[in-house]
């Protein structure tokens, strides 16, 4: 799964002034001042001033669950390989069926949608920097137990738990991010997680890479993702919880009032790598709960789930869960994790030879990202999703003619795979989750992206699991003639169904896009 991009539901902490040179600074606007009104408090009384020291970790942290994510995407591809050789897996039942190896390469992806359906229900009470060092804990486990596992379904078990901790992060880390940073950077900041995912997956072909020619190297592979993960567990445990969700917990009555907005001063200091002032600091918190109360004003508590599918939200829910649904069933995982196996049957038959070309395959893919979110707020979504997802059409139909006529010129594999994945990266990438986070409107925003999150790793998992029987049953040719013809509904999807959301605000979405 890719990145997630959210934006905070209700006027932030922080927000940058109309200063003058030097440093960025940043004052507080909140719902009460309105278009040109009045500032008052943290305003008032004197800006905090923005540096980029503490904004690292606060950042860094999180980033690494989507980092282990990614991981396990780019090392699954070289496992899948090394664990069913008779040569390499250093095990007595490396014979593993098609539907076994489907398991494999997507466990780890059905426990995500566990820990997405967990994280729908436990994640607002934990809150996120304990959902994360949770996410951490459930790494390291399902790391080592995969790592260690002595037969077929201690590995499944382990993938299992795995996948777990990437539901809990691929929640929280994008909310915690969101929730703590300067405004002036958040956007960038989000947009970067995507490129720690992309990391991750290079940094997984790299290990396989290194692991591919060595008996029992598939354990390796999995279990590199646990040193990360520790330093992840630590550095989370270290930073301040989310000030704006302390807030929140407080209006929604499931906190004290009181004790939570000087929880909330504490995070800010610690956040802001400066001493601030009482006042300012305590007018930061009070425009922030006016803001709250104001988006819930009039309603009860957190709302329910069905509010999702009505009216407003519901026209939001066809737009972002069928942009993350069509993310997935245009082939996606199935091409990165199976990408040393078709890089094999293109001519590159030694796993080696396959396990390299993936690492290109990478780094190309770090590199059109890269693309991506310098270009998004520059060209807008819909000709960057319209242009990318023309592009995986003609991919996956060339990627069907290699295997039925084109079977002499393995370079039409290679460089129909670097067109998908350079495709991708400039559209369903980052720009499904960065519409999934702008298009829902104010009061569903939260369950509606956990709804997403759910879509996406269901039709994640369900395609991974599919694409080696789909293969087998119908062959290699066929089956990326399937997903191409699935690209071409995806692109019609696209063309009749999603807004271009450039240049507008979150009330404007809602008011204009919307209604």
């Amino acid at each position: 799964m890719d990145a997630l991009r959210v934006t905070g539901a209700a006027e932030p902490l922080l927000r940058p002034s109309a200063g003058g040179g030097g440093h960025p600074r940043l004052r507080v606007r909140t719902h009460a001042q309105g278009e040109g009104g009045a500032g008052r408090g943290a305003a008032a009384e004197g800006d905090a001033a923005f540096s980029w020291a503490p904004v690292i970790l606060p950042f860094l942290f999180p980033a690494l669950g989507g980092l282990l994510f990614g991981y396990d995407i780019g090392a699954t591809s070289g496992a899948t390989i090394s664990v069913q050789s008779a040569d390499l897996s250093g095990t007595t039942w490396f014979n593993l069926s098609s539907v076994q190896l489907g398991l494999v390469a997507s466990g780890s992806l059905y426990g995500a949608l566990g820990g997405s359906i967990l994280a729908y229900r436990i994640a607002d009470f934990l809150g996120r920097r304990i959902e994360l060092v949770t996410a951490a804990a459930l790494y390291i486990l399902g790391a080592l137990v995969t790592g260690f596992a002595p037969n077929f379904v201690i590995l499944i078990i382990g993938r299992i738990l795995y996948g777990i901790g990437i539901g809990l992060a691929m929640h929280g880390a994008p909310l915690y991010i969101a929730e703590t940073s300067p405004s002036q950077i958040r956007g960038t900041l989000i947009s970067l997680k995507e490129l720690f995912i992309v990391l991750g997956i290079l940094i997984g072909y790299l290990v396989g890479s290194l692991e591919i020619d060595n008996v029992g190297g598939w354990r390796y592979m999995f279990g590199f993702g646990t040193p990360i993960a520790a330093i992840m567990a630590i550095g989370m445990w270290t930073l301040p919880p989310s000030p704006r969700w302390l807030l929140l917990r407080a209006v929604q009555g499931k906190g004290p009032m009181e004790d939570n907005k000087k929880k909330a001063i504490q995070s800010l200091r610690a956040l802001r790598g400066r001493s601030a002032s009482e006042k300012v600091l305590a007018d930061d918190v009070e425009d922030t709960i006016v803001s709250i109360k104001a988006a819930y004003a009039g309603q009860e508590g957190e709302g329910n789930i069905w509010e999702v599918f009505e009216g407003a939200s519901l026209k939001a829910f066809t737009i972002g869960g069928g942009l993350v649904l069509f993310q997935q069933i245009t082939g996606q995982p199935s091409v990165l994790y199976y990408a040393a196996s078709i890089l094999q049957t293109a001519g590159f038959s030694a796993a080696s030879d396959a396990a390299r070309v993936a690492i290109l395959i990478g780094l190309f893919k770090l590199l059109m990202t890269g693309v991506a979110v310098l270009k998004v707020d520059d060209l807008g979504r819909r000709p960057l999703l319209i242009g990318g997802v023309g592009g995986i059409v003609l991919s996956l139909f060339l990627l069907a003619a290699y295997y039925k006529i084109l079977n002499n010129f393995p370079f039409v594999a290679v460089g129909a795979l670097l067109l998908y994945v350079g495709a991708y990266q400039v559209s369903f990438g980052p720009i499904s989750w960065l519409m999934v986070s702008e298009i829902f409107p104010l009061r569903t925003r939260g369950r509606g992206i956990s709804l997403a999150v759910l879509t996406n790793f269901g039709s994640n998992a369900l395609v991974t699991f599919a694409f080696s029987p789909l293969q087998e049953f119908l062959g290699p040719a066929n089956i990326f003639f399937l997903f191409g013809a699935i690209a071409v509904l995806s692109l019609v999807f696209v063309i009749l169904n999603v807004p271009e959301t450039k240049g507008l605000s979150l009330e404007e979405i809602e008011s204009k896009i919307l209604k």
